[in-house]
């Protein structure tokens, strides 16, 4: 004989049987509904893109000692950066980067005189010379009232030195400074996007034909992720009567940029300057961040970098974020 307990068991099994049997369709769907509810949900949400954020922002730094030296082998920790007034945090830190470098050298030959522009022209041709690795690339621009690109980006030491040889004086007294900054800038962007980019630009700093004005100028400048180096070269012995718009001009742009200005007594000091930005160009900080908070589409953010040596350091004020899409 079973015991009452198996038979209670027994009844409940048969119960549940026939609960299933007789159950309405409708309750049926439901619960299959119920059922496919999480598997849909896990489907679509398999489905959906995995987003990455992609908005990383690199500036490259320069530390300079007392002497305009470059300062090398700084830690991380050394380093402040600051996005709005807002601290940010550093998550890519290269020392003495080695990423490629494409260079625009751009001279005016407005003003010079035959002397001047062949001492401008040797010390731009040893320049390059130095300053291009296989990986790097350098276009070379001569500018009067008219900007004209003498070579496309070349690691060709041959194409180059051809090209700076092509630098000649011209009667044409017009100077399109800015023009030579948008169109030099604008050259520089289109290149590859991993790679460092810097604008060399010899000049009286005199600006008479311009199509381009300064605002259109600086944010060109900015825009390109270039690095600006203004040489200002004086064909005249004193500074009496002399338009300064366009040099107070260049020390505004080339500061935005993190570039530098330098002011040469006279041209045989180039050689000196453009060791100088060679070796700058060499030991740079690469810095890369996040922003936080995440700055609205179409704006224009800025930045300010700071080291604990007490040192100099020069980098790109601002950048813009991209517009939002229409």
């Amino acid at each position: 004989m079973k015991s009452t307990k198996s038979t209670a068991s027994n009844y409940r099994v048969i119960a549940l049987v026939l609960a299933a049997i007789y159950l309405p369709i409708d309750a049926i769907g439901l619960l299959e509904k119920a059922h496919a509810q999480p598997q849909a949900a896990a489907a679509q949400k398999q489905k959906q893109p995995i987003r990455i954020q992609t908005d990383l922002v690199n500036i490259l730094a320069s530390v300079v000692d007392a002497d305009g030296e470059p300062v090398i082998g700084l830690p991380q920790t050394a380093f402040q950066l600051f996005e709005e007034n807002v601290e940010q945090k550093i998550v890519r830190f290269e020392p003495q980067t080695n990423r490629p470098l494409d260079l625009a050298l751009l001279v005016d030959t407005s003003g010079s005189a035959t002397i001047e522009l062949k001492i401008e022209r040797d010390a731009a041709e040893r320049f390059v010379k130095e300053v291009v690795r296989p990986d790097d690339r350098v276009a070379v621009f001569s500018f009067t009232s008219e900007v004209v690109q003498l070579c496309n980006f070349s690691s060709d030491p041959k194409v180059l030195e051809n090209a700076v040889r092509r630098v000649d004086t011209t009667p044409d007294m017009g100077t399109a400074l800015y023009d030579a900054v948008v169109l030099g800038s604008q050259a520089v962007k289109r290149q590859g996007a991993d790679r460092r980019r810097a604008l060399v630009i010899i000049t009286d700093a005199g600006e008479t034909t311009s199509v381009s004005k300064f605002d259109a100028t600086r944010r060109a400048a900015i825009a390109s992720d270039a690095l600006l180096y203004t040489v200002v070269v004086r064909p005249m012995k004193s500074d009496a009567g002399w338009n300064t718009a366009g040099e107070h001009a260049m020390v505004t742009i080339t500061d935005s940029t993190g570039g530098a200005m330098y002011y040469p007594t006279n041209v045989s000091e180039l050689d000196g300057i453009f060791d100088r930005i060679n070796r700058e160009l060499r030991t740079q900080y690469l810095l890369g961040y996040y922003p936080t908070p995440q700055p609205p589409p179409g704006s224009t953010r800025h930045l300010v970098v700071k080291v604990n040596t007490g040192d100099t350091v020069r980098y790109r004020k601002q950048y813009f974020t991209a517009p939002a899409p229409k």
